[in-house]
């Protein structure tokens, strides 16, 4: 079975597609990088918890940072929570254009008469401040950010895929996410939707092959053809 075919598979079976952001829809820290946010987020937590801002310091992932901060005490969790919502804003603000064929793919989607929801452990804040820039809200129905002061609900944990399909009053089944981690993969299987995975650097195809994705591709481009022609 080509990828093609595999890909066709999961959108015709798929009543809503799940977006997930970064990646997929755009490369949130293309503009302002991620080990300097992380940078950022580590200094803050560091000036009110030594140990805490020494284990954050050996990432380079805004997230992460995060999700120590909350490990470590609720009230400074949020803090550099928001933080890192405000630094996700500026940096969508210059992070580029859309990923080359992601508007085709939400067009092709919205045409084919299925619904789209972006599902993310990105801020709600800073997707919906890109889909309004890039004029691309339109296509969205829903947007789906990470829980806020509940990091330990963000992907792989099936919740935000469970919560968006309730949103959209669809069973999970008859959802299919597009996502460009091995967490989308795993959200994705624990939840009982599909994925496709977007394997947008080499190595990450033979990852997803061994997560067992229902499809995988390179191009978001492919999204749109494969629906274009059906």
């Amino acid at each position: 079975m080509t990828h093609d075919d595999r890909l066709r598979g999961v959108l015709a079976g798929a009543r809503v597609v799940f977006f997930d952001f970064d990646g997929p829809i755009c490369d949130v820290f293309a503009g302002l990088p991620a080990p300097e946010v992380a940078k950022q987020l580590t200094a803050l937590l560091a000036a009110q918890d030594e140990t805490a801002g020494a284990k954050a310091a050996e990432t380079d992932d805004p997230i992460e940072v995060m999700r120590i901060a909350h490990e470590v005490d609720a009230e400074l969790g949020q803090k550099v929570e928001q933080a890192l919502t405000a630094a996700e804003v500026e940096a969508v603000a210059v992070a580029g254009p859309p990923t080359s064929g992601a508007v085709e793919a939400l067009q092709s989607v919205r045409s084919s008469g299925r619904a789209v929801a972006v599902v993310s452990n990105n801020s709600a804040e800073c997707v919906r401040s890109f889909l309004e820039a890039h004029g691309l809200g339109g296509y969205v129905e829903r947007v789906i950010g990470r829980p806020v002061g509940q990091p330990h609900l963000m992907k792989p944990n099936p919740f935000p895929l469970i919560g968006a399909a309730e949103q959209m009053q669809m069973d999970i089944t008859l959802c299919a996410l597009i996502g460009d981690s091995l967490t989308d993969v795993q959200a994705a299987h624990a939840a009982g939707a599909t994925v496709i995975a977007y394997a947008n650097k080499p190595h990450k195809a033979d990852l997803f092959a061994e997560a067992r994705a229902d499809a995988i591709t390179d191009d978001m481009q492919a999204i749109a053809d494969v629906l274009n022609a059906m």
